[in-house]
């Protein structure tokens, strides 16, 4: 496909959020912010943007942005200091820590939102120069599980595959994976092979999933018993004579041990039904499916990876494949789906603490080889503390200096308020991000590095398809804000690393990066980028998307392992023997259900960046709690109600959801809200901080867990131009409106809401509304005719005026009918409450669609696409759409099947 013109103001980009690494087209707007495209030249994508992607225009802004280094001195306040202050403190510190403690006293956490060149400089300093492998990264938490299982069955941490398999595949697994949700551009590459080619779909997680609204067959298994659902299907292979005999002979080793292993964990369908929960016949639909069917893909994600027993469940799957052979084949294979844009690009560089630059280990050739190219004579020589281990140390005492890139461990660790508190103990915790405040920050960093974001930046990051794409920037960077390579380099410098860190540009880091990919290689290892060794600036400007390998003889491979070929040292892949599956932690009287944790549809990470965008928070406003309703009669909690959720770790208070999606005896919340986002949702601190033996990736997915019934008889919402502190007595959470800042909260009787209003009023022409007798409270301040803020309390139960009234907030000046309806939630123009945004592309809110429905405008969910756009973007709405359609119109929901079948063929 020839590149598609452009206009020379449009900057080619990658989308900073998941692994799939779509492409972007970025214009600056000449305000501040750009019109934000999907590339439809980028392989990734084809054009298609997932509404978060959609929305990054959205979060440009620099109101939260860090702008100037800050240290915290003796009155222990953060004041600005200039970046040569900043950078000989930290290298002070660092110096002074080091020669007192040793260099395992020092540590770095990283982030697969991190460029490749900061990965590598962050990495090539603490490891070839300070000398220890502490240096960890929070892809830890999301896909060292296949990491692990990834180089335990190919002595490599290789993806055998790419997206083109998607396109190809008759039979697509996806294993603990919400793809419709979390990587939608791939789901709707499947769903297309489905319509187009009648490709089928099995879905295997605990939850009905959106994922599940397509599938052909839904698995509903026990938590943590993937394993046993996978080591029956090799039984299952074997006893059918499914096996690839010749490609077991010729091209692997340890079958016989794996096999005997599997018949012991589940020797039959019946034994496999048992272990799984799983009816007999629904299991052995999936095995007579994954048998008779050539081409297969078996995606996972974290419902595989993020479990103490998550590299057997890999390894489990892969020996699935390996025994049939189906493995870098077009259409074949285990993939890993990636939570990260730049998790693959991290494993690239040895971000993981258990890993050497360049895809090579803690063995003496590969430690001699990094060392001799580094010219670096104190490079480490074991492996690190992995994330879980390295909190725990700095808990003891152990680490002493802690310096976080790119990421919010106070939040997005398990047991969370543990590793807060160790935090607090470092004799110096340095931050570099691109925000001023999160919970990390607020732990007691002692120096802040404004680092570039999305936008500013330029690099290269990795999908998970192993396809190089750039970052390009577009916008000038905010105040004083640098590229992380650059700020880790000055450090080196100070270090007196001058010679091996002076960079002058991330193209530079680039060609070095690739060079040592090619050292000593000659195809002995799977990661090769030599063809780029000698890349010129204007060349990397300019550089298109690629796989690697891309070896300096031009030869390149989109596939690895259909002939063999492994990176063992015999060349042939392991069949690694599964342990037993058994859950770390165990329901028990006081802890009666297991509470699992994930992403939502339209927020990412813990909302630094997808927190900032209006539309973004109008679909799920609040941080909630998915559970079965027999569980809630029996807890005596309510839909829509509260509850505070409790394990042994930490407690949270969320809005409950009550659905039959949720299997009896499991909760589900999702991870993105903070002590920043909500007063009680922090749910990093409710999870257990087991391990995965192999992988050291947190079990995520099983902590034991009790909820209670929590009594808010108010509710209501309040708009302000400043952030706010809220009274006690108050759950508040917080959601992005245009023109400042929202809350909704909910609360006990007795909040003095009229002070609390008036005291953060003083100066304003304040108006306000009492019903005393139906317990509601209204009340407005205005700066002339600029309405700042405004408080509605009222009942729980009753529908709010939320919508109308931050329309009205978002006016820079308000008209006299508009100022004298406000405390009505009206507006002039009779502005409709379009209720919370079900498709998030197009900003559609759900009223707005059952308004269509029910006046007849629309029937199905592809008339509502026509009419009003909804889901006709990335599609990760359509579940949410049809469900619309079936609750509104129960009498169509076969016909809007039935009419998606014949628009799609």
């Amino acid at each position: 496909m020839s590149a598609m013109e452009i206009s020379p103001a449009t900057v080619r980009t990658t989308c900073p959020y998941c692994g799939v690494g779509c492409g972007v087209l970025a214009t600056p707007d000449g305000k501040g912010g750009a019109i934000i495209k999907g590339d439809p030249d980028h392989p990734a994508n084809y054009g298609r943007l997932c509404s978060k992607g959609s929305a990054l225009g959205e979060t440009l802004g620099i109101h939260e942005r860090l702008l100037h280094p800050m240290v915290r001195c003796s009155n222990d306040q953060m004041e600005a200091v200039a970046w040569d202050d900043a950078l000989d403190h930290v290298a002070q510190r660092l110096h002074h820590i080091i020669a007192k403690h040793g260099r395992h006293s020092v540590a770095f956490y990283l982030s697969g939102q991190l460029l490749t060149e900061d990965y590598y400089v962050a990495n090539k300093l603490m490891k070839g120069f300070i000398g220890s492998a502490n240096v960890d990264t929070n892809s830890r938490l999301c896909m060292s599980s296949a990491v692990a299982g990834h180089k335990r069955a190919f002595g490599s941490d290789t993806v055998p595959g790419n997206y083109r398999d998607l396109d190809e595949a008759d039979l697509l697994v996806l294993v603990g994976s919400n793809a419709a949700w979390c990587h939608p551009i791939l789901y709707q590459r499947m769903l297309a092979n489905k319509q187009k080619r009648g490709a089928k779909i099995v879905v295997i997680d605990p939850r009905r999933t959106d994922t599940t609204s397509d599938a052909d067959l839904f698995l509903g298994l026990k938590p943590g018993t993937d394993t046993a659902l996978f080591s029956g299907l090799l039984v299952y292979l074997a006893a059918q004579g499914a096996l690839d005999n010749g490609f077991i002979e010729d091209h692997t080793s340890g079958f016989a041990e794996a096999l005997a292993q599997a018949r012991r964990i589940a020797a039959n369908i019946a034994a496999t039904a048992l272990a799984t929960g799983l009816s007999e016949a629904d299991v052995e639909k999936f095995f007579r499916l994954f048998a008779s069917t050539e081409t297969v893909v078996t995606l996972y994600s974290q419902g595989v990876n993020q479990s103490a027993q998550g590299t057997d469940k890999v390894n489990a799957i892969i020996n699935c494949h390996l025994a049939m052979g189906r493995i870098g084949k077009p259409g074949m294979g285990p993939f890993s789906l990636t939570g990260q844009p730049n998790a693959m690009g991290g494993r690239e560089v040895g971000g993981l603490a258990n890993q050497l630059a360049a895809h090579m280990n803690f063995t003496p050739p590969d430690i001699d080889r990094v060392r001799r190219f580094w010219q670096a004579p104190h490079i480490a020589t074991h492996e690190g503390l992995k994330a879980v281990q390295m909190f725990e140390d700095i808990g003891r005492g152990g680490i002493k200096a802690l310096w976080v890139m790119g990421t919010n461990p106070a939040v997005s660790l398990p047991n969370a308020d543990a590793m807060r508190l160790a935090m607090q103990k470092l004799d110096l915790l340095v931050i570099s991000d691109n925000v001023r405040s999160n919970d990390s920050v607020n732990s007691g960093a002692h120096v802040l590095l404004p680092a570039q974001a999305w936008g500013e930046r330029s690099g290269t990051v990795t999908n998970s398809e192993r396809r190089v794409s750039r970052q390009r920037s577009f916008m000038a960077p905010a105040g004083d804000a640098k590229p992380d390579w650059w700020i880790v380099s000055e450090i080196a410098k100070r270090l007196g690393y001058e010679r091996a860190f002076s960079y002058q540009s991330s193209a530079e880091i680039f060609r070095e990066h690739c060079r040592l990919s090619a050292f000593e290689n000659k195809g002995t290892r799977d990661f090769d980028l030599g063809a780029f060794s000698e890349i010129t600036e204007s060349d990397f400007d300019q550089i298109t998307p690629a796989l690697w390998p891309a070896r300096a003889d031009a030869s390149m491979s989109e596939r690895f392992f259909a002939d063999g070929g492994f990176y063992t040292n015999d060349k042939r892949a392991r069949f690694v023997v599964t342990e037993i599956p058994v859950l770390r932690g165990e329901k028990s009287a006081p802890r009666p259900m297991l509470l699992n944790t994930g992403r939502i549809r339209d927020q990412w990470h813990t909302m630094t960046r997808t927190g900032l965008s209006p539309r973004l928070g109008q679909h799920l406003r609040f941080p909630f709690v998915e559970i079965h309703p027999r569980d809630a009669q029996m807890a005596g909690v309510t839909d829509g109600g509260f509850a505070r959720v409790e394990t042994d770790h930490g407690q949270c208070v969320l809005k409950v959801t009550v659905t039959d999606r949720q299997q009896p005896g499991m909760l589900f919340a999702p991870i993105h809200w903070s002590d920043e986002t909500s007063s009680s949702a922090r749910v990093g601190g409710l999870v257990a901080p087991h391990t995965d033996p192999y992988s050291g990736q947190p079990e995520n997915k099983a902590t034991p867990a009790n909820l209670f019934p929590c009594d808010y008889p108010q509710q209501g919402f309040v708009l302000s131009r400043e952030r706010l502190s809220f009274p006690a007595g108050a759950w508040w959470t917080r959601v992005a409106v245009t023109g400042g800042y929202g809350y909704l909260f909910a609360a006990k009787h007795g909040v003095p809401w009229r002070a609390w209003f008036d005291d953060r009023s003083m100066g304003q022409d304040v108006a306000d509304y009492v019903d005393a007798v139906g317990g509601v409270y209204r009340a407005a301040s205005f700066d002339g005719d600029r309405l700042m803020s405004c408080l509605f309390v009222e009942p729980a139960g009753r529908p709010t005026e939320w919508d109308a009234t931050k329309a009205l907030f978002a006016e820079e000046a308000l008209s006299a009918d508009q100022r004298r309806l406000l405390l009505s939630g009206k507006t002039v123009n009779a502005t409709a409450n379009t209720g919370p945004i079900t498709c998030a592309c197009f900003g559609v809110g759900r009223n707005t669609i059952c308004d269509a429905l029910k006046s007849g405008a629309a029937r199905s969910h592809l008339e509502l696409g026509a009419r009003l756009k909804a889901g006709t973007n990335c599609g990760s709405c359509i579940p949410e759409l049809r469900r619309l359609v079936a609750e509104t119109m129960p009498n169509t929901e076969q016909a809007d099947h039935r009419e998606m079948a014949t628009a799609e063929n």
